[in-house]
């Protein structure tokens, strides 16, 4: 990559990293849809322009049904079982977890699209879930007030994302990705607008929480989206997809510069394994790695 394309993946993995921290100090007052509801309304209206030509228009219309589906499974599921977890743990915490989308991608390709696990891939998987599993195993407390139930949506948006990923490489990979991101997120915005206010807070929301579901529309929706054509476009789909990688490092750095999260050995160790297993499934510590395919903007 040339250092312009470092710089970007840098940046976007940052913004990336963001949207959990942004989440974490606008759910607790808004609610897990209705925040999700102006990330996808505001990033909507700023990303339509992109669809600003016939040919894009035409691409949205004759394939309305499939990127609202998209939009449903990729955005509007697993962003609101994300903003509810980040009500309950801590931004860092819930980016780990996250990065576990590649391994949920890899097993319902196997089980549903007819994708093959390649040997190496077992290897990655269960190293994967023995990192999930030192995160948060003092953690899974099912009761009354416990994570457990946080915990499982996390894990919950990942499977969602699985499955976008696995849909969208077999339904809608022809589509250019400013069409299956702006298509998407309109969609997804629409979908939330009734249910959105619906659960719109009664008591009034702080400057910090509307500062922050704002910030997250437009850096960590808007601006990432932009920042994710241009890096695909120049350094192709293999170092776009290290993003998935640099997200949860980033949202841990800024947890703990922000909003005074810890960073135990524990939360490190898990980190190091969740991340080293994701690497292994997904090809980028293999040598002779499979081309990577490209990942969908968050």
């Amino acid at each position: 990559m040339t250092a312009s394309d470092t710089l970007k993946l840098v940046l976007l993995s940052s913004l990336w990293g963001l949207s959990f921290i942004f989440m974490r100090v606008a759910s607790p007052e808004f609610g897990a849809v209705p925040v999700v509801m102006i990330r996808m309304g505001v990033g909507a209206l700023l990303l339509l322009p992109l669809l600003a030509s016939l040919h894009y228009l035409r691409q949205v219309r004759d394939n309305i049904g499939r990127l609202a589906l998209l939009g449903f499974i990729n955005h509007v599921v697993p962003f609101s079982l994300l903003a509810l977890a980040t009500t309950q743990l801590e931004a860092g915490f819930t980016s780990l977890i996250n990065a576990t989308t590649p391994i949920f991608t890899a097993l319902i390709g196997a089980a549903w699209f007819a994708t093959p696990i390649r040997r190496r891939q077992y290897l990655g998987l269960a190293l994967a879930f023995v990192g999930v599993y030192v995160l948060s195993a003092d953690r899974l407390d099912f009761q009354l007030g416990g994570d457990g139930w946080y915990i499982l949506a996390i894990l919950g948006a990942t499977f969602c994302y699985g499955i976008a990923g696995n849909y969208s490489k077999t339904h809608l990979g022809h589509l250019p990705v400013r069409v299956l991101a702006a298509g998407s997120c309109s969609m997804s915005g629409l979908m939330l607008l009734v249910p959105g206010l619906l659960m719109w807070p009664q008591q009034a929301v702080s400057i910090e929480a509307w500062g922050s579901a704002l910030a997250m529309a437009v850096l960590s929706t808007t601006v990432a989206f932009l920042l994710f054509f241009s890096l695909l476009a120049s350094a192709g789909a293999t170092a776009a997809s290290t993003v998935t990688f640099l997200v949860p490092v980033s949202a841990l750095l800024w947890g703990y510069l922000l909003l005074d999260e810890t960073l135990g050995l524990r939360t490190l160790v898990g980190m190091a394994i969740t991340l080293a297993g994701t690497a292994v499934a997904t090809g980028m510590l293999s040598p002779g790695r499979d081309k990577a395919t490209r990942p969908l903007p968050r």
